[in-house]
C-alpha cells in the first residue's frame, strides 16, 4: 500500500507525442517511486491526488537515477481514519489482511501481495471485471490467486478440490473470454472477405435428390438447407458437418458440388489418406450414375501414386476447368495444381490436416475470392466443445442414421477365448458375408504390429484354407493395396487382415463382422470408426473386441464403447477419459491453442458465459477498433494460433 505524495501534469510535444503525462510520486516505510501514465491521464488524474492511498501493481523499472511504474495498474483504497468499516465496505479486489486479532480501534494495515499471474498482456483486470467479474459476483485477480494458493480457513475445501470455486472460475472465465474474442473476431473477417456466390441451383439438385436410390434422412435435408442458403451467399461459407460414421455425409458434398458445377465453377474434396480419397471418388462415381443426367459431374482423382504421365494429364483438365470436382490428397496442394475457378472446398477428417496445409487449398481460388469451406468428421465432437473448437465456423449436425442402418453389436472377449472368435469368423463366412481382421498401428512397435497381422493372416489361411485372405498394412504400395481392396469390395476376399488404414473411408456392404485385435490399445473414437464400418448394408454388424492386456484407462474405454452406439455420448465418453488436449490432437492440428487455467471437459458452463460476454463486447465494437488494450490482449494471447493479425 502507497500514499501519493505529489502529482504533476505536463503536456508532450515533439513527433507522435502530442498529449498529456501524467506523474505521480508514491512512497510507503521502504521508498519513493514514480507512477507515469501517457494514455487516460484524467481518469488517472482523478483517482491519484494527494494523499490518497493506492494499491499499485505493475513492472518497476529504472530511470536515470529513479524507479518508475509505466502505466500500472492501480486500486484506491481507503482512508485509514475509516477503520475496519471503511475496508470492509472496499471491493473484494481490495480487500487485505488486517494486522491484529482484536476489534480494537488499530487502523487497518493493508499487506496485500498482488502476484503476476497469466493476466493477457495488454489487459487490465479492470476491463474484465467490467464485463464478466461484476455480473458473476466473483473476485479480483489478486484474491482469486491468494484463494487458490493459500486459502482461508473458511474456504469451500470441496469445491477447490473439484476445481469448481469462484476464485478458480474468475481466472477461468478470463481465460475463455479472450479466446472467444479472438475466435468471434476471425468469423467476423472471414463473414467480410469477398466470396462466389453460388446462383440458384435448386431445380438441378432436386432432380438429383429425386434420382438417388434412398430418401434423404431428415438430419440430412437440414444440413442440406444450411449448406445451400451459405452458397448462395456473396461471403465464403464456413462450416463443419459432424455426423457419426455411415450417416451420410458425402451425399451432402456430392450435392454442393453439383450446385457449385451448375454455377460453372469446380470444387475439391481433399482427404487425409489416398485410401479415403479412393472410397470418396469410388462412392461419388456411384452416386453420380445414381442420380441421373442432373447428377453429372466431371470428376477427377489425383494422389501422389497417380503416375505422373496421368497426373499431368488431370492437373491440365483442372486447370481448363474441364474437371468439376478434384478429388485428391495432399497432392491436390502442389504447386502445379491450379484451378480455374475453385469455389468449394471440402476438407473431410479435417483434424488430421495442418492450418497451413487447409489454407493451403483455399488459396487456389482466383481472383482472391475466398473460396466457400465445408469441413466435414466422423469424429463426433461435443456440440458446446464443437462451438469452441470451430468458433470460426457454424455448425450442422446429421445425428441420426439412414432407413435400414442398425447399430452394429459390439462383444468383448478376453485373451484365450480364441475359439469363439474363429467360430464367429467361420459362421459369418459361411452365411457368405465377409470379415475384418484389425490390428493396431502404434508407432514406436511398428514392427511388432506389422509382424503380428501378417502372422495373423497366415494363421488364418491355414485354419480356413478354402477361404481367400487378404493382408493390408501401410507399407503395402498403393497400386498392391488398391486392388486388394477392390477385391474385397467386389466379394472375391473373404477376410480382409488389415492394419488401421481402414478405419476410415472403407464402405463394403456386404462386410458384417469387425475383429479388432488388442482393442485395449485402440483410442474410443477409433474403436467406435472401426466397428461403424460394418452392417452398412443392412444385415446386422457385429463388432468383437479382443483385450489381451487392460489398464485403468483401457477398461473405461472398452466399457464406454459397450454401453453405447451414439457417437455423441462417445465422444463425450471420451473428452473425459483423455481430457481435452489428448482427444483434440490440439498440439498436432493447431485446432486449438493450449489454455493455460481452463478445461474444456470441467469448464463447458464457464464456455457459454464467456461466449455471450464475447458477442456482447463484439456486438458493441466489432473490431475493438475503441478497445485497443482488449484487442492487444487478444491479439498477444491467441494471435499467432488464431491468425489475428489484423485485429484492431
Amino acid at each position: 500500500t502507497v500514499l501519493v505524495s505529489g502529482f504533476s501534469a505536463q503536456r508532450r510535444h515533439g513527433r507522435g507525442r502530442r498529449g498529456r503525462t501524467f506523474e505521480a510520486v508514491v512512497s510507503d516505510e521502504t521508498g519513493t517511486v514514480r507512477l507515469k501514465w501517457f494514455f487516460g491521464t484524467d481518469a488517472i488524474a482523478s483517482r491519484a491526488k494527494k494523499n490518497a492511498r493506492l494499491l499499485v501493481t505493475g513492472e518497476v523499472k529504472r530511470y536515470r537515477f529513479d524507479k518508475e511504474l509505466v502505466h500500472p495498474e492501480i486500486e484506491s483504497l481507503p482512508d485509514p481514519s475509516e477503520g475496519r468499516a471503511g475496508a470492509a465496505s472496499a471491493s473484494s479486489a481490495n480487500r487485505g489482511r488486517e494486522a491484529g486479532a482484536s476489534g480494537t480501534s488499530a487502523a487497518p494495515v493493508l499487506d496485500q501481495i498482488v502476484p503476476e499471474y497469466s493476466s493477457p498482456e495488454g489487459l487490465h483486470p479492470r476491463a474484465l471485471r467490467r464485463s464478466l467479474v461484476r455480473t458473476q459476483r466473483l473476485p479480483g485477480p489478486a484474491e482469486a490467486l491468494r484463494e487458490l494458493h493459500a486459502p482461508s480457513p473458511e474456504s469451500d475445501i470441496e469445491a477447490l478440490e473439484a476445481g469448481t470455486s469462484r476464485a478458480l472460475m474468475r481466472l477461468v472465465l478470463e481465460e475463455l473470454y479472450l479466446l472467444e474474442l479472438g475466435l468471434g473476431l476471425r468469423r467476423a473477417r472471414r463473414g467480410r472477405e469477398p466470396g462466389i456466390a453460388i446462383a440458384d441451383a435448386g431445380a438441378r439438385t432436386r432432380a438429383a435428390i429425386a434420382g438417388l436410390p434412398f430418401e434423404l434422412t431428415r438430419a440430412q435435408r437440414g444440413a442440406w438447407q444450411e449448406i445451400s442458403a451459405d452458397l448462395a451467399c456473396p461471403h465464403p461459407m464456413s462450416r463443419l458437418l459432424e455426423g457419426d460414421v455411415g450417416c451420410g455425409k458425402t451425399v451432402i458434398a456430392f450435392l454442393a458440388a453439383l450446385a457449385v458445377a451448375a454455377a460453372g465453377h469446380q470444387s475439391a474434396i481433399m482427404a487425409p489418406t489416398e485410401l479415403l480419397a479412393e472410397q470418396h471418388a469410388g462412392t461419388l462415381q456411384h452416386l453420380v450414375a445414381t442420380a441421373g443426367a442432373e447428377g453429372g459431374l466431371r470428376m477427377a482423382l489425383l494422389t501422389a501414386s497417380i503416375p505422373k504421365s496421368e497426373a499431368d494429364v488431370i492437373r491440365l483438365a483442372i486447370a481448363a476447368g474441364e474437371v468439376d470436382l478434384a478429388i485428391g490428397t495432399h497432392a491436390l496442394l502442389q504447386e502445379s495444381v491450379a484451378f480455374r475457378s475453385l469455389a468449394l472446398v471440402v476438407i473431410d477428417e479435417q483434424h488430421r490436416f495442418g492450418v497451413r496445409q487447409r489454407a493451403a487449398l483455399a488459396e487456389k481460388s482466383r481472383d482472391s475470392l475466398s473460396p466457400h469451406t465445408l469441413v466435414m468428421t466422423a469424429t463426433p465432437i461435443p456440440r458446446t466443445l464443437a462451438l469452441t473448437l470451430h468458433g470460426d465456423l457454424d455448425l450442422s449436425v446429421i445425428d441420426e442414421l439412414p432407413p435400414g442402418r442398425r447399430p452394429t453389436r459390439t462383444l468383448l472377449v478376453r485373451e484365450g477365448e480364441g475359439t469363439r472368435v474363429s467360430e464367429a469368423l467361420r459362421e459369418t463366412v459361411e452365411r457368405g458375408e465377409q470379415v475384418y481382421v484389425v490390428y493396431p498401428l502404434v508407432e514406436d512397435s511398428e514392427k511388432i504390429d506389422l509382424r503380428s497381422a501378417s502372422e495373423s493372416a497366415a494363421r488364418i489361411r491355414s485354419a480356413f484354407p478354402d477361404y481367400r485372405i487378404d493382408l493390408v498394412h501401410g507399407q503395402v504400395d498403393a497400386a498392391a493395396r488398391s486392388e486388394a481392396m477392390a477385391r474385397f469390395a467386389r466379394g472375391e476376399t473373404q477376410v480382409l487382415v488389415s492394419t488401421t488404414v481402414i478405419e476410415v473411408g472403407v464402405d463394403v456392404p456386404n462386410a458384417t463382422l469387425m475383429i479388432v485385435e488388442h482393442a485395449e490399445r485402440f483410442g474410443l473414437a477409433q474403436l467406435h470408426q472401426l466397428r461403424g464400418r460394418v452392417g452398412r448394408g443392412g444385415l446386422e454388424g457385429t463388432c468383437i473386441c479382443v483385450a489381451r492386456g487392460v489398464t485403468e484407462d483401457s477398461e473405461a474405454r472398452l466399457h464406454a464403447l459397450l454401453s453405447t452406439t451414439d457417437g455423441f455420448e462417445i465422444a463425450e465418453a471420451d473428452l473425459k477419459i483423455r481430457g481435452p488436449g489428448e482427444f483434440l490432437g490440439t498440439r498436432q492440428s493447431g485446432r486449438l491453442p493450449d489454455l493455460r487455467i481452463a478445461d474444456l471437459t470441467r469448464d463447458v458452463k464457464q464456455i457459454a458465459v464467456a461466449r455471450i460476454a464475447a458477442q456482447q463486447t463484439l456486438a458493441r465494437d466489432s473490431r475493438l477498433e475503441r478497445s485497443k488494450g482488449l484487442a492487444d490482449a487478444v491479439r498477444a494471447r491467441w494471435g499467432d494460433r488464431l491468425a489475428l493479425v489484423g485485429v484492431g
